[in-house]
């Protein structure tokens, strides 16, 4: 396996955080199992990466519930065929995701875009899936126009997705800095003590207050040249991981093109 498996045990539901290498930006996938299922948060940016968290799964010996789409970008939803469930998203998630298109995964494997299209459509709201609340809701502005945060109340979990990255670096192409903050501001709860971020491993708290200093720092850098904001924000954070997404940052901001490694 070339992704990292964290496994967090909440009592009568375990979360199995999915941990993309370096090279996959340390995408997150997260399969949350309950009593009698599992619902996976996710789809992995590759369709290897989705592989290996479906080949994982099966290995739990429960049915797979659902694959939830929390938002519209890509690295988030183009494995989501390969998981064989249904896949359920925000309206607007669903509208974003068809609007992007046929897309390849990194190594240019298709990814169809009926192939991946949600099918369900989220509520906000509470839903209990096996027992279990889930607590759906939809955020505006931040890291991306829109996106999905999940809670489990009862266990103290907070899925949170691309609102929180964990010791890697962080995409600001949506430029709304201020807005995130805010949010991040609303997220502190200490009756949460288990965050689960869309980059890196699981975290507590404390991840919120390290996502805000990197965002101000990150606000503070940018200018007008990509590369010099790179390498500025490499020299703030050097041990952050997934450099690749600040060049996919600066493709948003400043239109320089990506150059993907090779694996």
């Amino acid at each position: 396996m070339r992704g990292t498996v964290t496994i967090i045990d909440k009592g009568d539901v375990r979360v199995h955080s999915y941990m993309a290498p370096d090279d996959n930006i340390n995408v997150t996938t997260q399969l949350i199992e309950t009593p009698g299922r599992l619902v996976a948060v996710d789809g992995q940016i590759t369709i290897a990466g989705a592989d290996e968290v479906v080949a994982y799964a099966e290995e739990l010996g429960k049915p797979l519930d659902r694959l939830i789409i929390t938002h519209e970008h890509p690295d988030h939803f183009q494995g989501a065929a390969r998981f064989n469930a249904p896949i359920h998203a925000l309206a607007v998630t669903r509208d974003q995701m068809a609007a992007r298109g046929d897309l390849q995964d990194p190594t240019g494997i298709p990814v169809p875009a009926a192939e991946v299209a949600p099918t369900v459509l989220i509520t906000p709201g509470t839903e209990v899936i096996d027992g279990v609340p889930f607590v759906f809701e939809a955020l505006s502005g931040g890291e991306t126009s829109d996106q999905l945060l999940i809670r489990l109340p009862e266990h103290g979990v907070l899925v949170a997705q691309d609102v929180v990255y964990h010791k890697t670096h962080v995409f600001v192409g949506n430029h709304d800095i201020d807005r995130w903050q805010v949010i991040l501001q609303e997220l502190a709860d200490p009756d949460y003590d288990t965050i689960l971020p869309g980059h890196g491993l699981p975290a507590g708290q404390a991840v919120l207050a390290e996502m805000a200093e990197y965002l101000k720092v990150a606000g503070e850098l940018l200018g007008d040249d990509g590369q010099a904001y790179k390498q500025a924000i490499i020299e703030r954070f050097p041990t952050y991981a997934a450099p690749l997404v600040i060049d996919i940052s600066n493709f948003y901001l400043f239109g320089t093109p990506i150059v993907i490694p090779s694996a």
